[in-house]
Formats: structure tokens, sequence, C-alpha cells
């Protein structure tokens, strides 16, 4: 199946899901730019749209020929009581780019907001909403495609942003960094879903997507996913789901999924999907039901080019990264070496047991909390 492009006018993200199409989120773009020296761990702000925009930039492009079909604002935590006076600089100039690139492919532009920093501690529903539409309204000025809140502990949080966001007319995506366990107030999986989309269709009748996101695997959140989906069917409640986990092996974290490994954030390598892990994941995935997959912390454009190469068929095309990619490793039959041109096959890399090359560390971690 040969590389192409999607002709034609550009579909809405709802008209895309409603038509059974599967759509490809992008990846990690905080833990990613900190190692390549962009961004500063600790509250992870996007300032790197003003002060390198040719690095968002570059990332953005690399999601793109990877087969990602939305490129998502690089706004996480670019609120105002995480950035001050900067915030609204920094949104609009990540609607930009994101709007820049997309706008060399099939993709919409979303517009992302995530959790505050200051729910936890004053559960000042006036004061979140403030902040939420400040955000809204910049990225209405903007004309994004649709809106994405994502990354919440707690239900209540994330209702109120989609009630915020529903205060515009464009199409409202939400996910939850929880596991399976539920959020921070042991609300299930499927009831936090039900709360979700009883959020939307109260406010604006007609679709809605809502799933996880972030802090835990892709095995541990599709276990979540399905919770979610039961919780719909048994209240009788239809939503598109959308899944984009971390793009790291974190079975052994706990609740607070992967930020309680000893290894996060500056140790993560060990644990690194591989490609072929991923495409696993998506085939999973889609077979759940689950039409809006990605990727977040540690889902490289690669990441994104195996979901894009596994759902070919249902897709119809490969991306144009592939261009440069054997399937299952077919253009490893050129290799002068017989050993390895034997690994030029889906036996091989499916049934790979990979080491780490560390002869004295455990497999798993023992969480800090």
């Amino acid at each position: 199946m040969a590389p192409a492009g999607r002709p034609g006018a550009k579909k809405g993200i709802l008209e895309r899901l409603e038509s059974g199409e599967v759509v490809i989120g992008d990846g990690s773009f905080l833990i990613t730019l900190e190692k390549r020296g962009y961004v500063k761990a600790g509250l992870w702000t996007p300032e790197a749209v003003i002060e390198h925009p040719d690095a968002v930039r570059q990332l953005h492009m690399e999601f793109l020929r990877a087969g990602s079909n939305v490129m998502q604002t690089f706004t996480f935590s670019a609120s105002e009581d995480n950035m001050e006076s900067k915030w609204e600089d920094v949104n609009a100039a990540a609607c930009d780019l994101a709007r820049e690139v997309a706008g060399k492919g099939d993709a919409l532009v979303a517009g992302g907001i995530c959790q505050t920093s200051i729910y936890k501690y004053q559960k000042d529903e006036a004061r979140i909403k403030k902040l939420f539409r400040q955000q809204l309204e910049v990225f209405a000025w903007k004309n994004v495609d649709f809106l994405i809140a994502e990354y919440f502990e707690h239900v209540e949080e994330a209702v109120w942003a989609v009630e915020v966001l529903k205060e515009s007319d464009r199409p409202v995506a939400v996910t939850m960094c929880i596991g399976p366990e539920g959020d921070m107030h042991d609300i299930t999986p499927g009831e936090c879903a039900v709360r979700l989309v009883k959020a939307v269709l109260f406010l604006c009748t007609g679709a809605s997507i809502v799933g996880v996101n972030c802090r835990f695997g892709p095995d541990t959140s599709l276990k979540t996913m399905e919770l979610m989906k039961e919780g719909l069917e048994w209240a009788g409640l239809k939503a598109h789901l959308m899944v984009q986990p971390l793009g790291f092996h974190a079975p052994d974290c706990g609740k607070e999924g992967f930020v309680d490994l000893p290894e996060y954030p500056f140790g993560l390598e060990s644990r690194v999907a591989t490609r072929w892990d991923i495409q696993k994941y998506a085939r999973e995935a889609y077979n759940l039901g689950v039409r809006y997959i990605g990727g977040c912390c540690g889902f490289e454009p690669y990441h994104i080019r195996a979901i894009a190469e596994e759902l070919a068929p249902e897709r119809g095309f490969l991306p144009p990264a592939s261009e440069k990619h054997g399937s299952w490793g077919s253009g490893l039959d050129m290799h002068t070496k017989p050993w390895i041109r034997a690994r030029a096959r889906r036996e091989y890399w499916e049934n790979l047991l990979p080491a780490s090359g560390r002869p004295f560390c455990p497999s798993l971690s023992k969480p800090d909390f």
C-alpha cells in the first residue's frame, strides 16, 4: 500500500468519527521537548511556542508526516494560574503553529486545556471556570476546529471544563488521566464517563468524545477504556471513544500513574514501548471500538506511524513517513548478514522479548507513593 494524502475538503472531527473513520491523534510534546532542550521539567509549561517556535513546529511536522490527523495546540498548563501574564501570548502562538502545520495535510486543529494547579487546594468553581474560559476565548479567536479538555484527575473538574468549552459552538473531547481504579475521589471509570457525557448532552445535544490520556501505559489505558465503555452502555449513553496513553510501559505504577515511579521523569528510557508494541495497542484499541487513537508523554512520531501502519487497511492509505519504513521490518531483507535478513518478518518482531541491557536492574519498580 503506497503512502498517500487525503483529497478534498477537510471533514470535521465529528463527521469523521460518525462515519467510522479512524482519527489518529498526536503524541508527546512536554517530555519530548524537554529531552530536546526546549521545556523545563517541573511545571512543564509551554513557553517554547514563543521562545523556540521552530522546535514546536518541527515536532508538529513530524507527527503530521507520521499520520496524525490532529494538531493539538501546545497549551498544556498554559492557563493564567501557571503562566501569569504570558498565558495569552502563549495560547495564541500555539494556535498559530498548530494551524500552520495542519494546513500542510489533512489535519484538524484542537485547542487543548488541562486540569488547573489550584483545584486540589481550592475547589473554587467560578475561579477555575474563569481560567478555562480565558483559554477558550483565545481558541475561539483563532478559530480552532474542536476542543480537548485533557489530563484530569478529578471528574468534577473535568465536568467544569466541559461546561465551559460547550459555551463555544465547537465539538468537545474530554479525557481523564485515570486508570482502572478511577479518579482521585474514587469515582469509577464507568461513572466518570457517564458524568462527562451527561455534562455534554445537558448543554448541547449531539455527539461527544470521551476517554483517557497520559499517566498510564497502553495496556492499562485500554483496560480503563473498556470500563468506560461498559459504564456508558449500562447507562444507555453513546459517545465516541478516545485513548492517548503513555509511550512507556508502566504496569507497576500506582493509582496516580507513572509520576509515582522512581524513574519519573528523567529515567524512563528503559520503559519505552517499541513500535511493535504500539501496533498491538492500535489494533486492540480499534477492536474495542475506539476510533480516536493517539498518544501522550513518551509517544514519539514513530509510535504514531505505527498506529497509522497498523490501521492502514481500515484507513486505506499509509502516512508519508512510511516511505522510509518497511512493514514489519521488510527493509531488512536487503541486509548482507543472513541472521539479520531473517528478522524481516512479522513473527519475529511480534514475539520478541526485548532486553534492557542492564543486568542489575529490576524489571519492575516500587512506586514512591
